[in-house]
């Protein structure tokens, strides 16, 4: 008898059809010689501190270094702590008792990273040393599963494996808990947390939230003519941008003088804009945030629930390919997503029977392949699982039809050695873009239909039918929403200096598809962040943890494009798990003594003494800043008109009873003027334009909704 061991129950099934074991029973299934069982994800996992004998937590009794790990039955929290899950203790039975009556084993867990560790830490924690092979797919199509069970790998082939995940999975454990546990001892409070991968991310965020709001726009100029033909206008831009308004006129002055332009150069070609790839995870999480307005948590769940009711495919992959073997089923699949009433006016758009095939690489694929649905018509659906069915659903229609096709243009300008510039493209063919049609899919220079600009050929004076420079002011860097935030721990390390380390975290990031709603969620439960809309801001707490921790190499992405490197030097037997280990302990203790001497004061250097009580603390929030003394009620709000408050303008303020000129205020008629903000005499803010400076502040005009008294 051979035990079949896979990590999910919809897995096993679809191998036990294959391998002729139908004969169904508590937990698994028999029949044909094997007996296929599987796990429910990480069964088995390291051991929590309190196993080692650490059931309170103090300064003295960190770092907590174990030697060995233990490992036991996943833990679950509840209202009394954490307990063993009681459906992973039942299952895990289940796959003991099926090893003792089997021969030898097949490890059939996921063909990656992870799959790995799942299997060994069952097979080690159940204390097994019957021999085991290893079935190594990507797919589960019969053909794939077939082809798999036909040519078995050797277990010891993937060895190094799982000892790089095994690693992983320690380090992050050394570090994670320990700096958290170093954190809720130098913070006296218990809803703090550190990681690996948390850290970075709340730094990513603290740090952009700064650079917004400590951002002070500069003018710059831009200068335009627009040429005439018969009805039809163009408008062109000069090539350069100005920082000098001096040199702005001087030259528009120039440009004015000159009746027409000679045309340099016209280029006109076909260019297409490619589909784009079938979904992973993190781009449906992405794309759910944008059109839906779902958090990549509840992208995540919702995602999860059309699997288990076999709708579409494993959900949590980092792949946005698909293998030849299941390229074959597409046609159908498509003709399928047709038929639904949401894309019935695509019918005509694609070739199910040659569709294109920029998502079709075998070499692209590890754990799983990309996201699609399956043969089965969805019934009944909730309304945020019929959008995300929809949006995968339609991501197919889009990856398999034909290219947007567009003609560009190119076409320059010369008015006496001033060269000017137009870029245009017109839309031929929308292709793929008329699935959806949404708007963020209209690329840059891309002209309305309607717009019809005129077209000049080369060597021919066009006449001039105007002149503008216009003032221009530079924008911030805008705030992370989670649909940009995934993006960027998607590709964070691209910046990093080091080239091997900037490899090594190539198609890693920090997190995986799997991790990484969870891991934002954190940084909610934690109160390290809160929501503005669809923005994501740090709090008050966020912001201090971040100054607190910024400067450690726990909150710097480079330490796990190391860590990438070295797990990915240990799966190529190039490094060793010895010498990875004795690093990560020498930094667990460092990190552990760095984090135990933060001092946490009652009043940050974010509490500003009140002007207007003399008494209370002014803190500066997200969204306002407002006065801790209940009978004072100072509250100032960061959006004044059009414009947001920085910390600057703020502190200013409170200090000194004034800001500097703000320029760029914009009116209830649409005008825009520069001012000062001040106090009046009740501590309301008010107006203080440049040329009535001198006068007295109540003669200064009040805005609306920058100060408001807090209500008792």
């Amino acid at each position: 008898m051979i035990a079949i061991l896979t990590e999910k129950p919809s897995v096993g099934m679809d191998i036990a059809r294959i391998a002729g074991a139908n004969e169904k029973h508590d937990g698994y299934m028999s029949g044909n010689g094997y007996m296929v069982t599987w796990a429910l994800g990480h069964l088995v996992s390291l051991a929590l501190p309190g196993h080692y004998g650490h059931s309170r937590t103090s300064a003295a009794s960190l770092p907590v270094l174990p030697d060995p790990f233990r490992l036991v039955i996943r833990h679950k929290k509840t209202d009394k702590g954490m307990v063993t899950d009681k459906a992973a203790a039942k299952q895990l039975s289940v796959i003991g008792k099926v090893f003792d009556r089997c021969d030898s084993i097949i490890a059939a867990t996921d063909a990656g990273r992870e799959g790995c560790l799942i299997f060994q830490y069952i097979y080690r924690y159940l204390g097994c040393t019957k021999p085991f092979k290893r079935l190594w797919i990507s797919s589960l199509t019969d053909e794939a599963i077939t082809k798999g069970m036909a040519s078995l790998k050797a277990g010891s082939d993937y060895d190094a494996l799982y000892m790089a995940a095994d690693c992983r999975a320690k380090a992050d454990w050394l570090i994670g808990l320990n700096a958290s546990m170093a954190l809720a001892v130098s913070s006296g409070t218990g809803n703090n947390s550190l990681g690996r991968v948390q850290t970075p991310v709340l730094a990513m965020i603290c740090a952009r939230y700064r650079e917004n709001r400590n951002f002070i726009p500069s003018d710059y100029w831009q200068l335009h003519v627009t040429l005439e033909k018969a009805d039809a206008r163009r408008r062109f831009r000069y090539t350069e941008d100005f920082k000098e308004k001096e040199e702005a006129e001087k030259l528009f002055a120039r440009l004015k003088a000159c009746p027409s332009a000679r045309i340099t150069k016209v280029e006109r070609k076909t260019v297409f804009q490619a589909q784009p790839l079938l979904y992973d995870l993190t781009a449906l999480q992405k794309d759910c945030n944008i059109h839906l307005g779902l958090s990549a948590e509840k992208t995540l769940e919702t995602a999860q629930s059309l699997y288990e009711k076999k709708l579409i495919s494993y959900p949590r992959t980092s792949s946005r390919y698909i293998p030849e073997d299941v390229f074959r089923e597409i046609p159908s699949l498509l003709r399928m997503v047709l038929r639904m009433d949401r894309f019935r006016h695509f019918e005509g758009g694609i070739d199910t029977l040659h569709p294109e095939t920029r998502s079709v690489d075998d070499r692209k694929i590890t754990d799983h392949h990309a996201l699609i649905i399956t043969g089965d018509y969805p019934q009944e659906l909730s309304s945020a699982e019929k959008n995300v069915y929809h949006m995968i659903a339609g991501r197919m229609l889009e990856a398999f039809a034909p290219k947007c096709e567009k003609e560009s243009f190119l076409i320059e300008a010369s008015f006496e050695g001033l060269l000017f510039r137009s870029r245009s493209q017109k839309v031929l063919s929308r292709g793929w873009r008329n699935v959806f049609d949404y708007p963020e899919d209209k690329e840059e220079d891309e002209k309305d239909a309607d717009e019809n600009p005129a077209e000049f050929e080369e060597g021919e004076n066009a006449k001039a039918g105007g002149y503008s420079l216009a003032r221009k002011k530079t924008m911030p860097k805008p705030l992370y929403t989670e649909a940009a935030l995934l993006a960027a721990m998607e590709t964070a390390g691209k910046n990093i200096s080091d080239e091997a380390l900037r490899e090594a975290m190539k198609g890693q990031g920090l997190g995986t598809p799997a991790t990484r709603a969870a891991i934002i969620e954190t940084l909610f439960k934690r109160e390290y962040l809160e929501r503005s809309g669809k923005s994501l801001l740090p709090t008050q707490k966020g912001l201090f943890i971040y100054d607190a921790v910024k400067d450690m190499r726990i909150a710097d992405a480079e330490m796990t494009g190391q860590w990438e490197k070295a797990l990915a030097d240990m799966e190529t037997k190039d490094g060793a798990p010895g010498t990875f280990m004795e690093a990560i302990e020498a930094y667990t203790r460092r990190i552990t003594a760095e984090v135990l001497s933060l001092r946490f004061p009652e009043q940050s250097d974010n509490a500003i003494p009140c002007p207007k009580c003399g008494t209370g603390k002014v803190t500066l929030h997200a969204r306002q800043a407002k006065c801790g003394n209940e009978k004072c009620g100072l509250l100032i709000y960061r959006k004044c008109l059009n414009r947001e408050l920085s910390d600057s303008h703020i502190r200013e303020l409170l200090s000194t009873g004034s800001t500097k000129l703000i320029r760029g205020f914009k009116g209830k008629k649409g005008d825009t003027f520069d001012a000062r903000l001040v106090f009046d005499q009740k501590y309301d803010i008010t107006f203080s334009f440049p040329k009535t400076e001198k006068n007295d502040r109540k003669k200064a005009v009040k805005p609306s909704g920058c100060s408001r008294k807090k209500k008792m």
